[in-house]
């Protein structure tokens, strides 16, 4: 991989004797600050909002449908 110019500038000062400027970046560069919390039960039903999920009773939403059809002595059956 490729060096950037601002690397091989550091190098070079590192090479000299001079100061490396990434030794005056402060610890908390590579720290996540980000404030991370639990889920509300908004976000819990958003998130849940659009999925056809099973419920505990069952009702998931699906169905069963069965057409019976007779003509005559004959009986056609179809079910989706």
């Amino acid at each position: 991989m490729a060096k950037s110019k601002a690397k091989k500038l550091r190098e070079k000062l590192t090479r000299e004797g001079r100061l490396n400027p990434e030794a005056k970046r402060s610890p908390f560069v590579f720290t996540d600050m980000r404030t991370r919390t639990t889920k509300t039960k908004r976000d819990h039903l958003y998130q849940f909002k659009h999925k056809n999920h099973q419920s505990q009773e069952g009702n998931d939403g699906s169905f069963y449908f069965a057409f019976l059809h007779q003509i005559g002595k004959e009986a056609l059956s179809f079910t989706i």
